[in-house]
C-alpha cells in the first residue's frame, strides 16, 4: 500500500506535523518500530506522538460534537439511569412543545441513540449525563457530558 503524505498544511488542526505523519503511517500499517527507523527517532518518542496525536483527535470530535448539540434549537439534560424508552419519548415530547418534528421514527431513534451513545447504555439505560438536542431540521444529537478516555477514535 503507497504511504499516505500528511497533510500539506495542519496549522488549522489540532495535530502537529509529525503527529499527522505518525498517524499516516500507522494507517499505512506501519508498527511504531518501522516508523521509529524511518523517522530516526526511538520507539518511544513514535508511541508519545501517536498517543497525543490520538488524544488531540478526541478532542477535536469532541469540540464538534458539542458545538453540533449547542447549535441545537432544543437542549436538555438526560441522567444516568434514564430508561431508553423514556429518553425516546422525552426527545419527541420535547420536540413538540418547540414544534419541532423529530426526523426519526421510534424504532429508527432508538437505534439512533444506540450508534451516538454506544457504551454508555446498558440495559437499556444511560450510564452517564449526556446532553440530548434536536436539530432545527428534526435530526437528534447527543453529548456525553462525562465523557470516558477510552481511545475507540482510530482504531
Amino acid at each position: 500500500m503507497p504511504a499516505m503524505d500528511p497533510p500539506p498544511s495542519v496549522e488549522d488542526t489540532f495535530l502537529t506535523e509529525r503527529q499527522a505523519e505518525v498517524l499516516a503511517l500507522r494507517n499505512d500499517g506501519l508498527t511504531q518500530r518501522e516508523i521509529a527507523d524511518r523517522l530516526g527517532t526511538s520507539v518511544a518518542n513514535v508511541s508519545g506522538v501517536e498517543s497525543a496525536a490520538r488524544r488531540n483527535v478526541r478532542a477535536a470530535a469532541r469540540t464538534v460534537d458539542l458545538a453540533r448539540v449547542l447549535r441545537c434549537a432544543v437542549r436538555f439534560q438526560a441522567v444516568p439511569g434514564t430508561d431508553l424508552r423514556e429518553l425516546v419519548d422525552r426527545i419527541y415530547r420535547r420536540g413538540d412543545e418547540a414544534g419541532l418534528r423529530v426526523a426519526h421514527a421510534e424504532p429508527e431513534l432508538s437505534t439512533r441513540l444506540h450508534d451516538l451513545l454506544g457504551d454508555r447504555i446498558e440495559a437499556r439505560q444511560l450510564t452517564e449525563d449526556i446532553e440530548i438536542g434536536i436539530t432545527a431540521e428534526g435530526d437528534v444529537v447527543a453529548f456525553p457530558t462525562d465523557l470516558a478516555d477510552d481511545g475507540a477514535f482510530l482504531d
